[in-house]
């Protein structure tokens, strides 16, 4: 672990101006410097840096946090890359806590080996202006001469020994380590090395500050593999990076979404024509690094794979390293194009808007983890209906969003013909016998399905001695996540609703103590607490509203009572007024002001209508979002269907 002491230290050196201008054109005004939000698209700027308190926060979309937050959004960092990286800038050596078997600071190979790869890449994309076989090739599959820049396409030339070319020293070890060079061992017992990539169209892989870490290759004609990738190095792991990361980060907050693929081709063309949010995994299956790593950058992930029974199976896989990392505020959608099609040409053929126009239909992860049970087991039996809350349970053990747990939990009971209460006990029982038998700490679904670990025990769930999702003294559901809103503050630096102490991560989940250190909470508030919070503050703003079906009926009440108040009235009429009627949010609100969400008080009284419009319109553009989604799914089949789902985006563009 890095010492807290550090954390603030590092801190109060740093200047968060120098950090976000980095990224953003910042101009003076005032006491603070205002620029244009990189976390969503806007034309005023309404993104605010603070000197003096060292934050940065968006009355726009509400990011808000400290350099290290800024870093972790922008660039898509960890949280211990954040802090090495802040380190670095000031020449300052990270320190570890004993015992923690860390290292005492970045791996001193890593500037040689990205210094390296970067050679390499220049060299590729040389030699492929210099190649009209592999010119051609890229035209033929639709390429242009912009998109291939823009990802770095290249050409690894069929010699042997070509990237000696490009390199001081062949006989370099750190080739090797980098992964751009094999040596091997001949009869005579003589060391020889050759390059990795030989006659193969290039794709460098990025890590979220540009700098390149690995190559995919693949081959102009025939032979094998089909694909080459980058083995595992220093800078590269294939469990964790993800290809075309880094040119979709803009396309991602743009769209609030992102879309996942298997190959470089796939993202590439998406890009070409217009989807420009895509990745794709370096040739293994998606895992639960993957999927942590895109929840921080989206509010919305969807797997794309091709209908057939291999699209299928990678889609499982999928599912079951998203079960730990899902939330009630997030989506997990997969899309399954039609056998005959991949994304590459599916958007050739369909174009931009008929792939968009399937991506609203994409398949929600409950659906598909219903569909898959159900088709496995025969439900007509009662043995059928056993097997299917055996496969169920350790799926629903993993499955880390609360309140969707609880809906998939009556599904079940639903398919299997039992109570609510009877499932429940017989998923309390399951994960007690789990936690009991020695030797499960890793693999709670694996024997049902084949695929890899799936229950909370693969990403750090209960081990032997912690209570299981089903068990507590709360009852089955107790989840301290859900009662705070998943922890997640939309105002101070890690801390929740409930105030001071309150870590933001979840305390409280099964396998908290497993967890990686997350990030800190930057971005993707709850948009009507915010509201709810506003209105309190700034009682005036209350009679302001836009009222609609975007907003809850407890939302629309809390605004009118509060409307209702005499001019004047302070945060603590509204407390008072509210408390019988809406206690639960009253409670909330009272611990909101216990923490830095009450600097919401603070802000003037355009700036608070400011914060208040752009809750609205987010709170619309989700509505108008999920009545698009509703009529994808229903099925686009009449002309009215179709002439709604136009006006929809439209509006959905407008806002």
């Amino acid at each position: 672990m890095i010492p807290q002491s550090f954390i603030q230290d590092l801190l109060a050196r740093v200047d968060i101006v120098d950090v976000v201008g980095r990224y953003v054109r910042l101009k003076k005004a005032g006491a603070n410097y205002l620029g244009l939000c990189p976390f969503h698209t806007e034309k005023s700027p309404s993104f605010t840096v603070s000197p003096t308190k060292q934050f940065y926060h968006c009355f726009g979309c509400g990011a808000h946090g400290s350099a290290i937050g800024f870093l972790m959004e922008h660039a898509g960092l960890g949280y211990v890359d954040a802090v090495t990286e802040l380190a670095r800038s000031l020449g300052l050596e990270v320190p570890r806590e004993p015992g923690t078997g860390g290292r005492t600071g970045p791996d001193p190979r890593t500037p040689g080996l990205l210094d390296l790869l970067a050679r390499a890449a220049q060299f590729y994309r040389r030699r492929l202006k210099d190649t009209p076989r592999a010119v051609d090739y890229l035209k033929g599959r639709g390429l242009t001469g912009e998109i291939a820049a823009r990802f770095g396409i290249g050409y690894a030339p069929d010699q042997w020994r070509g990237l000696e070319a490009a390199v001081p020293d062949y006989e370099e070890p750190a080739l090797v380590e980098a992964g751009l060079v094999i040596e091997s061992e001949g009869d005579d017992g003589r060391k020889r090395r050759y390059d990795r990539f030989r006659d193969r169209i290039m794709f460098p892989i990025r890590n979220p500050r540009g700098q390149v870490i690995g190559f995919g290759g693949r081959v102009l004609d025939r032979g094998e593999p089909k694909y080459l990738n980058s083995p595992e190095t220093p800078v590269f792991s294939k469990g964790r990076e993800l290809y075309g990361l880094f040119e979709a980060r803009d396309g991602i907050r743009r769209e609030n979404c992102v879309l996942v693929v298997e190959g470089y081709m796939d993202v590439v063309m998406l890009a070409r024509h217009g989807v420009g949010n895509a990745v794709a995994t370096l040739g293994t299956s998606t895992t639960p690094d993957h999927v942590r790593k895109l929840l921080r950058l989206a509010d919305r992930v969807v797997f794309a794979f091709d209908g057939d029974a291999a699209g299928r199976k990678a889609a499982w896989r999928a599912l079951e390293a998203s079960l730990p990392q899902a939330a009630d505020a997030r989506r997990i959608d997969f899309l399954f194009l039609p056998p005959e099609h991949d994304p590459d040409s599916f958007v050739r053929a369909h174009g931009a808007e008929g792939f968009r126009e399937a991506l609203a239909g994409a398949m929600p992860l409950s659906e598909l983890l219903v569909r898959e049970l159900s088709e496995r087991v025969g439900l007509e039996t009662p043995e059928g209906r056993a097997r299917l809350l055996a496969e169920a349970a350790p799926l629903l053990q993993a499955l880390a969003a609360p309140a969707l747990k609880m809906q998939l939990v009556h599904r079940v009971a639903e398919l299997a013909r039992l109570s609510v209460d009877e499932v429940e006990r017989y998923f309390a029982s399951q994960a007690a016998q789990h936690a009991a038998r020695p030797g499960q700490a890793g693999r709670p679904g694996a024997g049902s399905h084949g695929g890899p670990a799936t229950g909370a025990d693969a990403q750090g769930g209960s081990r032997s001695g912690d209570p299981g999702p089903w068990q507590g003294d709360a009852g089955p559901w107790h989840n301290e996540a859900a009662v705070q809103g998943e922890g997640r503050s939309w105002s101070g630096e890690g801390r929740s609703w409930g105030g001071e102490g309150r870590s933001w991560s979840g305390r409280g989940r099964p396998g908290y103590r497993d967890r990686p250190v997350p990030r800190p909470p930057v971005a993707r508030p709850d948009l009507e607490a915010r509201l709810r919070l506003l209105v309190a503050l700034h009682p005036g703003l209350a009679s302001t509203v836009e009222l609609g079906d975007w907003l809850s009926a407890g939302l629309i009440e809390w605004v009118g009572r509060v409307a209702a108040l005499p001019p004047g009235s302070t945060a603590g009429n509204v407390v008072e007024s509210l408390r019988e009627a809406d206690p639960e949010s009253v409670r909330a609100f009272e611990r909101a002001l216990a923490s830095d969400a009450a600097a919401l008080a603070d802000l003037t009284a355009a700036e608070a209508a400011a914060e208040l419009s752009a809750a609205v319109g987010q709170l619309r553009d989700r509505h108008v979002r999920r009545q698009i989604d509703e009529l994808a799914k229903a099925g686009i089949r009449t002309d009215e269907d179709r002439e709604r789902y136009q006006a929809l985006m439209a509006m959905r563009a407008r806002s």
